[in-house]
């Protein structure tokens, strides 16, 4: 059996991090099926160029995929320590993160998210992103609270 054939049979988790809290914890709720199930895991990061009204709202040497770059690292090296499971594909890609993610969930199967990530109003129990991803992921769709609201702490 070659390569191709054994790595297609595989199953994939997609999970998405921003660096939050939230994304940490399903970081490593994907990595605990992914050693039940022997799924590969691709952890995908998002950037795009915010939108401005006629000016430039970023610096000229401001790089978002690199940005986006450490956002991934420091959310493996949070989630794993030194020891990242088996099977891990980290990516950046440009885009919004809701239509990207969805995008990601076409071939998988399982996109994991976190409840709540950097953006929008923290009170929400269910952010922007994981809110589209429910409604338009083409496999099913696990979203993971971050342990503080499951424990009850503030």
């Amino acid at each position: 059996m070659n390569d191709s054939a054994s790595t297609s049979n595989r199953h994939r988790i997609v999970v998405g991090t921003d660096g939050s809290a939230s994304s940490t914890d399903a970081l490593r709720w994907a990595a605990q099926i992914a050693v039940q199930t022997g799924a590969q895991i691709t952890i995908i990061t998002c950037w795009q160029y915010p939108q401005g009204y006629g000016m430039s709202s970023a610096t000229s040497d401001w790089d978002p995929e690199a940005a986006a770059s450490a956002i991934l690292s420091y959310s493996l090296t949070t989630a794993f320590g030194d020891r990242q499971p088996d099977g891990l594909r980290a990516c950046v890609r440009e885009g919004h993160p809701a239509q990207v993610l969805v995008e990601g969930s076409v071939d998988a199967d399982m996109l994991v998210i976190g409840s709540r990530g950097h953006g929008g109003f923290v009170g929400l129990l269910l952010g922007s992103v994981s809110s589209y991803c429910t409604v338009h992921a083409k496999c099913p769709v696990v979203v993971v609270p971050h342990a503080r609201i499951i424990s009850g702490a503030n």
